[in-house]
């Protein structure tokens, strides 16, 4: 076994192996620092693969979108129905512009003495109907109620418009 000193650094020791000829053993090693580590364990989360039942609804208004497009002779409806309101608009998908906008909250829809919501409803259809008789629009491309269901509002709203065969078959 031969010892080569090489400063304070280090001393290496050889020794002669049969097989391998020259192996080296270091008899300096660092000293170990003591820090405390923290070992977080791996957390992995599973995302759930079902949306939520509004998100299901947004993804939906979105394939919507992508396979029915408004024209300026066949408009897209598009009817959102809040909790205490509805709002109507007549879009056109290739200008991207709003032809007709209503909703039950508007003063000239509501008339004075205030109605209730359904009656306004009926008056939003109604107006939707006198507006596309003055553009000359005949049928609307789709229907997009936007993934809400069909309560008392919406059907006022749709039995005024279907009376003139605005709705898509």
């Amino acid at each position: 076994m031969t010892t080569i000193a090489l400063g304070n650094i280090c001393s290496l020791q050889m020794k002669t192996c049969e097989l391998f000829g020259i192996c080296v053993k270091h008899s300096y090693t660092r000293p170990i620092q003591n820090k405390s580590l923290e070992i977080k364990p791996l957390v992995i989360q599973a995302t759930a693969k079902a949306n939520s039942r509004t998100e299901s609804a947004k993804l939906r208004n979105r394939r919507i979108r992508k396979k029915f497009n408004g024209t300026p002779e066949k408009p897209r409806l598009s009817v959102f129905c809040s909790e205490k309101q509805l709002y109507v608009t007549l879009v056109d998908d290739q200008n991207k512009k709003s032809l007709f906008y209503r909703s039950t909250l508007q003063k000239s829809i509501r008339g004075d003495p205030p109605c209730n919501t359904v009656e306004a409803a009926e008056r939003v259809g109604e107006k939707l109907v006198q507006t596309c008789v003055d553009l000359n629009i005949n049928m609307i491309s789709s229907y997009d109620c936007n993934g809400f269901a069909r309560g008392e509002r919406m059907q006022a709203f749709e039995i005024a418009i279907s009376r003139h065969g605005l709705l898509p078959r």
